[in-house]
């Protein structure tokens, strides 16, 4: 074996050990009780898609990520959105995520399925501050070489 090839073959044994559908199970609630997922995040549609196949109770939510990340679930709905600036996509299911979560009784079982890239596809604005806006600080952040530290601090305080 070659050590182009050896290398191809470690990084897809690295992928594949952390794929949701492999690592998630031990994780999935077994309870009979109506589930509610929601989060956002690349990996957030593959973490729905294992969840719905392991989950012993129903299961319903809406999840957020990247444009083409997208997984086939049933019960989950995958909403796609801009990743690294946000766009009106994310904001528009993030508004219909916290909708959803407000509506949840004290009972409610709430699973949150967050991975890299959440905090750009979550983005839910104050009110006054345009999306076209937001997406531009957050492009000339990108440009600038800002850290994503730096830039989740400046998310926060907007």
């Amino acid at each position: 074996m070659t050590p182009d090839a050896l290398l191809r073959d470690l990084f897809q044994v690295a992928v594949d050990a952390a794929l949701p559908a492999k690592i998630g199970p031990p994780f999935v609630p077994q309870t009979d009780a109506p589930l509610v997922v929601i989060g956002a995040g690349k990996a957030s549609a593959a973490m729905a898609a294992a969840v719905e196949a392991h989950a012993t109770g129903p299961v319903s939510g809406l999840v957020i990520t990247r444009y083409d990340h997208a997984v086939p679930c049933q019960h989950i709905e995958i909403v796609e959105a801009a990743h690294p600036v946000p766009d009106a996509a994310g904001a528009e299911a993030a508004a219909r995520m916290l909708t959803l979560a407000e509506g949840l009784g004290p009972d409610a079982q709430v699973l949150a399925l967050i991975s890299g890239g959440g905090s750009s596809l979550m983005t839910l604005l104050p009110e006054g501050i345009p999306q076209t806006q937001a997406a531009a600080l957050n492009a000339a952040l990108l440009a600038s070489g800002a850290s994503i530290d730096e830039m989740n601090c400046l998310r926060r305080h907007l």
